[in-house]
């Protein structure tokens, strides 16, 4: 069985819409664990568009907590490449 490719939408300015369901199924959560770190700052995101041969493409990268789900995204809308990592702790601050 084959899942059904993932189409991202963008609003009149051009910006990606991102689902909170889509996000909280990717990170494996439930959708209102992750309204509440967003409730919290606890969300990050970065869109870079792409350049030369990856002109057309934009890679997504959204970070909640310790992890962070990145898509490559075509010129249609479509996911072409997603994935999810779990990064290491920051290290912790010297106090002074």
């Amino acid at each position: 069985m084959t899942a059904a490719a993932l189409t991202l939408a963008r609003d009149e300015s051009g910006e990606f819409l991102l689902p909170a369901d889509m996000l909280a199924e990717r990170f494996g959560w439930p959708t209102e664990t992750l309204h509440d770190m967003m409730r919290r700052g606890l969300v990050s995101s970065r869109v870079e568009r792409g350049e030369g041969e990856d002109a057309g493409r934009w890679r997504l990268s959204v970070r909640c907590g310790n992890r962070r789900w990145q898509a490559i995204v075509e010129a249609d809308g479509t996911v072409g490449q997603q994935r999810i990592d779990v990064l290491p702790a920051a290290p912790a601050r010297k106090q002074r």
